[in-house]
């Protein structure tokens, strides 16, 4: 009778299932869903004359929040990417200086300039040449995982605000 050799795990093959597991687990908390709201959820819909309207102990208007994710995604994004980037000025420079947006195009250019700046920083993550845990050469000890996990974070907080501020203005929809 042959005695079976019990191998040992393919440390290699893990490592990659891991870091797959990872970088899923990444993409979907980025897109939003599950316990977060998706962008989209959050800004289809917001009544044009309501955009620039601010309601009472809320700080911020839904153009505010919007120019804001998109502003402190792009400068995210662009730093993890890019060691010629150049961040703007804080907190001045990821806010908009006025309480609406000038038209309804200008909301429409920051939705579809946020969605395009995500499906860029979801493809840097899911890239497998993307190493998530190496610090960023320009940067102070920051990783691609570190921005990623920021992002998300930031994003979520923010979006949560946006329908806060939309249920108060009584323009969530109630299906």
């Amino acid at each position: 009778m042959k005695k079976k050799v019990k191998r040992a795990p393919n440390k290699q093959k893990k490592a990659r299932n891991d870091d797959r597991a990872l970088r899923e687990h990444l993409i979907s908390l980025l897109k939003g869903g599950e316990a977060h709201v998706h962008f989209m959820d959050a800004v289809e819909g917001f009544p044009e004359a309501k955009r620039g309207a601010f309601v009472a102990e809320l700080p911020h208007t839904g153009w505010q929040l919007l120019e804001h994710v998109r502003i402190a995604q792009w400068d995210i994004l662009e730093f993890s990417r890019n060691a010629k980037h150049v961040s703007p000025g804080f907190p001045e420079g990821y806010w908009p200086k006025t309480p609406g947006p000038p038209d309804d195009a200008a909301w429409t250019k920051s939705v579809d300039a946020f969605q395009h700046d995500l499906q860029e920083l979801i493809k840097l993550v899911k890239n497998p040449k993307t190493d998530l845990y190496a610090k960023i050469p320009h940067g102070e000890g920051q990783t691609i995982l570190r921005e990623a996990l920021l992002v998300a974070d930031h994003n979520a907080y923010h979006l949560g605000q946006l329908v806060d501020l939309r249920r108060a203005l009584g323009a969530w929809p109630t299906h």
